[in-house]
C-alpha cells in the first residue's frame, strides 16, 4: 500500500549492501549475545559452591522460579491454527490447508526477538514438492500488513466490491476468489513487524526492525525457518510484493542469496518502486515531474479533461503523446531551467497544459513543475472533487474549494474499512486464530531507517546484481495507468536504467493495466492479472 519516504545518515556495517545510483544503503540489525564480565564468572562459581538449596524451599529473591521459567517458555511457543477447505478454480477443484500462527524469531541466545504472525494456503495431496511453487507474499508502506494482496488479489477469498473496484456500501461480504493462484503455487502471506500481528518482543527493541537492512533481515530470517520446518528447500520459490514490498523483494533477494545461499525462481513486483528518486520530489530534483506527467494525462483523460481530439483517442496512443513529450521537450526544457528561452517556455507550458487537462494559467505559475498533490486538487476543482492518489479513477468531494492539496485518498478512503472488516472476520471465524489485539492493517512503525546516506534509496542495484548472480532469476512487473502512487512511467524508467547485461533483459516482464495502485480492485484487470502471473510462474518454474 502506501509508500513514504525519508532520509538517514548510513551506518557501517551492513548485513545486506544495497548499491544504488545516488545512495549507498547500509544498515547493520545485531542481535548477539553478551560475553560475561569475570566478575560475573567468579560469581557463578561462588553460587555453584554453596549447599544446594532443598527441593520444598522456595527459590530465593532474585532467582527465577519454576513457574517464571514455565512462563517464559510457554511464551516462546510458536502460535498456529490449521483448518481444511477447498476451492474450484477452472473447473478444478482444490483441497487446501489453511494455517494462521505466528514464528518466533530469536536471537544467537536463543530469545525471541519477535513474533511474526503469517497465514498460509498448502494444497493437499502433493506428492513432489520439487514440482509445487511456494511464493512468499507482502505489501509495502513500510507499515502495511499482507492483507491487500491476499484479501484481492492471491487468496482464496477475497473482498467484494463493485466490478470496477469501487466502494460498495457496507456490511462488505467475502467471496471465493475464483482468481486466486492457489492452482499455482502454495502461498504464505507475511505481516512484518508492527503490522498485523506481528510484534517485537520488548516494544521498545521494535525500532531495530524498522529499516530497509533491518526488515530484509527479519523477513528472510522468516523465510528460512518456513521452508526448513516445511520441508520446501527443494521447491520453486517466489516473491510478490506491492508498493514498499516491491522495495523489500528487490532488498530480500541479496539477503537470500548471501545469508542463506537461497536462489529464487521469481519476484512478482506489484506496483513498483526500487528507486525512490523516481517518485520523491524535493527542491533539485526534477525527474519525478518528467515521469509522473503520462499518469497525469491518463487520469485527465479517465475525467474527461483533456481537448477533444485527445480525449476520442485510446488510452495507450494519448500516453504514448504524452511519454514522447515528458522524455523530449518537457525533459529538456527543466534540464535548461531560467535558460529556457521565453519562446519555448510558451510551447512547453502550452503542450504540458494541453495534456495534463490544466490550465496554461497553473502550469506556468507552477514553473512548469505541478507537485502531484496540487494535480489532484486542481484537476477537478470545477466540480469540487479531487482525485485519487492509489488510484486516479477514484474521486471524492472536497470540504475546501480553496485547498491546495487533497484532504484525504479517496481510493483508500474506498476500500480500508471493507479490508479491515472482513479480515478481522475471516481471521477468526474462517481461520478460527483467536486474538483479541487488534490487527493492524496499516500500522505507524515510526522512523524508518533508510541508510540512503542522506540521498535517496535505491534497491535497484541489489536486484541487478541478483539477476546476474543467478541468470535464471526472473522478473515480473505489474503497473496501474491510474497508480499516482508509483507511476508506471517511473517504473518503465527504473527497468530501463538497471545495469545488467544486455541478456538478461529478456527475464523481465511488464504488464500494464487499466487501473491503479491495486489493479486487481478492478474485476478485469484482476482475471488478465492472474493469467500474467499464473503465465509466469509457470514459466519461472520451468513448467
Amino acid at each position: 500500500m502506501a509508500i513514504s519516504a525519508t532520509i538517514a545518515p548510513a551506518q557501517p556495517g551492513s548485513i545486506v549492501m544495497i548499491k544504488i545510483q545516488s545512495s549507498a544503503l547500509a544498515v547493520v540489525l545485531a542481535l548477539s549475545a553478551i560475553p560475561l564480565t569475570a566478575q560475573e564468572k567468579e560469581a557463578g562459581k561462588a553460587e555453584a559452591s554453596k549447599p544446594e538449596t532443598p527441593k520444598s524451599e522456595a527459590p530465593k529473591a532474585g532467582d527465577k522460579g519454576g513457574e517464571e521459567e514455565k512462563k517464559d517458555k510457554e511464551k516462546d511457543k510458536d502460535k498456529k491454527t490449521e483448518t481444511d477447505h477447498s476451492i474450484t478454480l477452472g473447473g478444478q477443484k482444490i483441497d487446501f490447508t489453511a494455517t494462521a500462527g505466528t514464528l518466533a524469531l530469536k536471537d544467537a541466545e536463543g530469545k525471541t526477538t519477535a513474533d511474526i504472525f503469517y497465514i498460509a494456503y498448502a494444497k493437499k495431496g502433493v506428492e513432489d514438492p520439487a514440482k509445487r511453487p511456494l511464493t512468499f507474499s507482502f505489501n509495502g508502506g513500510p507499515g502495511s500488513s499482507s492483507v491487500w494482496l491476499h484479501m484481492g488479489l492471491l487468496g482464496p477469498k477475497r473482498v467484494k466490491l463493485r466490478d470496477d473496484g469501487f466502494a460498495v456500501p457496507p456490511p462488505y461480504q467475502l467471496v471465493e476468489n475464483e482468481f486466486s493462484l492457489l492452482d499455482e503455487t502454495d502461498l504464505v502471506f507475511i505481516d512484518p513487524v508492527g503490522t498485523g500481528f506481528s510484534r517485537a518482543a520488548k516494544p521498545e527493541e521494535a525500532k531495530n526492525f524498522f529499516g530497509v537492512n533491518e526488515d530484509a533481515k527479519s523477513i528472510g530470517e522468516f523465510i528460512r525457518l518456513y521452508i526448513t520446518r516445511h520441508s520446501r528447500w527443494p521447491s520453486p520459490k517466489f516473491l510478490i510484493g506491492e508498493s514498499y514490498g516491491t522495495t523489500r523483494a528487490a532488498a530480500l533477494s541479496g539477503e537470500l542469496m548471501r545469508a542463506h545461499r537461497m536462489n529464487l525462481n521469481g519476484i512478482m513486483l506489484v506496483s513498483t518502486v526500487l528507486n525512490f528518486q523516481t517518485i520523491w520530489g524535493a527542491e533539485g530534483n526534477d525527474l519525478p515531474h518528467i515521469l509522473y506527467l503520462p499518469s497525469f494525462a491518463a487520469t485527465a483523460w479517465y475525467h474527461k479533461k483533456l481537448p477533444a481530439d485527445l480525449q476520442k483517442k485510446p488510452l495507450p496512443e494519448v500516453l504514448a503523446e504524452a511519454e514522447k513529450f515528458a522524455s523530449g521537450d518537457y525533459n529538456q526544457a527543466l534540464l535548461l531551467g531560467a535558460g529556457l528561452p521565453p519562446a519555448e517556455r510558451v510551447k512547453v507550458v502550452r503542450q504540458t497544459a494541453r495534456l495534463t487537462g490544466l490550465t496554461e494559467a497553473f502550469v506556468d505559475a507552477s514553473n512548469l513543475r505541478v507537485p502531484l498533490h496540487r494535480f489532484n486538487a486542481e484537476l477537478l476543482r470545477d466540480r469540487r472533487l479531487v482525485t485519487g492518489r492509489f488510484d486516479s479513477r477514484y474521486t471524492n468531494f472536497v470540504r475546501d474549494p480553496l485547498s491546495e492539496g487533497a484532504e484525504s485518498d479517496p481510493s483508500a478512503d474506498a476500500i480500508f474499512s471493507a479490508y479491515a472488516s472482513t479480515f478481522n472476520h475471516y481471521v477468526r471465524s474462517d481461520l478460527k486464530f483467536e486474538d483479541d489485539r487488534p490487527y493492524h492493517i496499516l500500522a505507524s512503525v515510526g522512523k524508518w531507517n533508510w541508510s540512503a546516506d542522506n540521498q535517496f534509496a535505491d534497491v535497484s542495484e541489489v536486484l541487478a546484481e541478483s539477476m546476474t548472480a543467478n541468470p535464471y532469476l526472473k522478473v515480473h512487473v505489474s503497473n496501474g495507468y491510474f497508480d499516482m502512487a508509483t507511476p508506471y512511467f517511473a517504473s518503465r524508467y527504473t527497468f530501463n536504467h538497471l545495469r545488467i547485461h544486455p541478456d538478461l533483459m529478456k527475464n523481465i516482464v511488464q504488464d500494464d493495466y487499466m487501473a491503479g495502485h491495486m489493479m486487481y480492485l478492478n474485476l478485469p484487470d484482476l482475471k488478465k492479472q492472474k493469467e500474467d502471473l499464473a503465465r509466469f510462474i509457470r514459466s519461472a518454474s520451468g513448467q
